[in-house]
């Protein structure tokens, strides 16, 4: 009788569901936007390799982008990187070095590029789904798929660019970069599974 009363007046809000989806999904949103800006902020760890080891710089973008993944879920950690990848080709200097523009994905690291989007979707669909891939070891196996689909995009783009065959590409564009790589998987393994667990066990407790 007092909910009735209280629906009638106006006083339960029975909109209060919608209103915390809607809040949740506005905080993932302004997370992603955070998320393609810290893997902007990495990209400006940026070291230029020895001239005949490989035209593709090392930098820190790999680690923003697993971060992103495994904490954002798939289509959160899509959309980080699609706004990283779209603002940084629309001139924003971002990238590498802090540069910026469309040529960017029509140079040596194009295909780095677009395979930062597919990585981070993979990884946070696949983090997202069971509470068991969320572990330290699930996430490095994870983390390391998702750093063989950026290596797979940058080594196909290379080969499409210098006309070369996919074991020269191989050499110049994913070989020199395999240790960084798998230490940045290390490193966000770590970090995402104590902070997904926590968060697995904070909810399990409510």
């Amino acid at each position: 009788m007092r909910v009735l009363v209280a629906e009638r007046l106006g006083l339960t809000r029975r909109d209060s569901g919608a209103e915390r989806r809607a809040l949740s999904a506005a905080a993932l949103l302004l997370l992603s936007i955070a998320g393609a800006c810290l893997t902007g902020l990495l990209a400006q760890i940026h070291v230029r390799l020895p001239l005949g080891v490989t035209p593709v710089p090392f930098t820190g973008q790999v680690l923003g982008v697993l971060i992103c993944g495994a904490f954002l879920g798939g289509g959160y950690g899509l959309l980080s990187q699609t706004v990283y990848v779209g603002l940084g080709a629309a001139g924003l200097p971002w990238f590498a070095g802090l540069s910026g523009g469309f040529g960017a994905l029509q140079g040596v690291t194009g295909g780095y590029l677009i395979g930062f989007v597919m990585a981070a979707y993979f990884l946070g669909a696949c983090t997202k789904r069971s509470p068991r891939l969320r572990t330290f070891r699930a996430q490095l196996l994870l983390m390391l798929v998702a750093v063989g689909i950026i290596h797979a995009f940058g080594v196909f783009h290379l080969m499409l660019l210098l006309g070369v065959g996919p074991v020269k590409a191989f050499a110049l564009g994913s070989l020199p970069f395999v240790a960084g790589d798998v230490i940045k998987s290390l490193i966000a393994a770590s970090l995402c599974a104590a902070v997904l667990r926590g968060r697995t066990l904070a909810k399990e407790g409510t």
